[in-house]
């Protein structure tokens, strides 16, 4: 799976930046390493989120490197975001 991240566009968690962990057709599933795991992700609408195109080479790199990232990679790579 290609590495994306997002950014919620509505409710509570407006402006929180997640990676996408897995997807089907009308949802995503959205973990942040801490409160939203891997083994527990937010679902998500699909129209309430704006995908992020531009990640950082070694966050990209980082979430590619297992089939599905875990907690830990997750965190890494949404704090080179954010640090960016």
């Amino acid at each position: 799976m290609e590495a994306k991240m997002a950014k919620s566009k509505a409710g509570h968690d407006k402006d929180q930046i997640y990676v996408i962990v897995r997807e089907d057709r009308d949802f995503v599933y959205l973990a942040d390493g801490v409160y939203r795991t891997v083994g527990r992700p937010k679902r998500k609408n699909r129209k309430h989120i704006q995908i992020i195109n531009s990640i950082p080479a070694e966050a990209a790199e980082l979430l590619r490197q297992n089939n599905v990232p875990g907690d830990l990679e997750i965190k890494r790579a949404l704090k080179m975001y954010q640090e960016e």
